[in-house]
């Protein structure tokens, strides 16, 4: 095994991690690790991204349905369509994306640039996110559902569902606002939430790549078992650690990899 690939599984330790530490972010490294570093393609990276990143959410829901921190009808009511949207970005689009999406002079946009440029506006959007997030109170009520809440939580449901589909990334740093300020969740609730709705959302999602791609599923499961050992790892520690700081630490080293991931695909 070469060292660059031992770089790579370590990787997938840092993903549960950051996770156990602070709740999100570390699926947003498992794409860059996959490619960089295992040397895959963005396409299979992706789908590979959301099995791990599903089954690491897994592990930690099936912890908070222990502590009774889930709102299962929020989840659902969020869940049903993003669902519906990763698996049919993953059945239809993925495999019908055309090797070349346009071209302009001597530049072509491939599929995979396309995906990995994308992947980086996502991955400062995340950082920026962890950087200037702000601590919400714990005591808010949770709002009746009315129609505009239904429109506005289906809406939010549908684009983290195509962006999900397209990067392979739990979309939890935008599932967790959405639920904070749409439905009024207290926010270790909406965390709780957002895990589980990311878990059935990229696990059922991944479902849509099983007649597409041809998965090495003992170094998918590998992977993913090192990146669940890693959030149990976060878990224990994360009692002695300032969540807060680490969250902004990580944001700037997200946007310091979204900036890499730019000039290593364009220059």
């Amino acid at each position: 095994m070469e060292f660059i690939e031992i770089l790579g599984y370590v990787g997938a330790l840092l993903v549960g991690l950051v996770l156990g530490l602070i709740g999100g972010g570390g699926s947003i490294l498992t794409v860059p690790i996959l490619v960089y570093f295992l040397g895959f393609s963005p396409i299979i990276a992706t789908g590979y991204s959301l099995f791990v990143v599903g089954s690491t959410a897994l592990v930690g829901t099936l912890q908070n349905i222990k502590k009774n921190t889930i709102d299962f009808k929020t989840a659902l009511i969020f869940a049903v369509p993003s669902i519906i949207t990763v698996f049919m970005v993953r059945r239809l689009v993925i495999p019908n994306l055309p090797d070349v999406l346009f071209s302009f002079g001597k530049f072509h946009l491939t599929n995979s640039l396309f995906i990995m440029l994308l992947f980086a506006i996502i991955m400062l959007l995340a950082g920026w996110s962890m950087i200037k997030s702000k601590e919400i109170p714990a005591d808010l009520e949770i709002k009746r559902y009315d129609n505009n809440h239904y429109f506005a939580i289906g809406t939010q449901a549908i684009g983290i569902g195509t962006l999900a589909g397209l990067v392979g990334a739990g979309g939890g740093f935008l599932i967790v606002p959405a639920l904070v300020l749409l439905v009024k969740l207290p926010i270790k609730k909406a965390i709780s939430t957002s895990l589980f709705i990311i878990a059935i959302q990229s696990l059922l999602g991944f479902l849509g790549d099983l007649n597409t791609l041809n998965i090495d599923w003992k170094f998918l499961l590998t992977f993913t078992a090192i990146s669940i050992a890693g959030i149990f790892i976060g878990l224990a520690i994360s009692k002695k650690i300032s969540a807060k700081g680490l969250k902004s630490a990580f944001g700037y080293f997200t946007i310091i990899m979204a900036i890499y991931i730019v000039y290593k695909e364009l220059f």
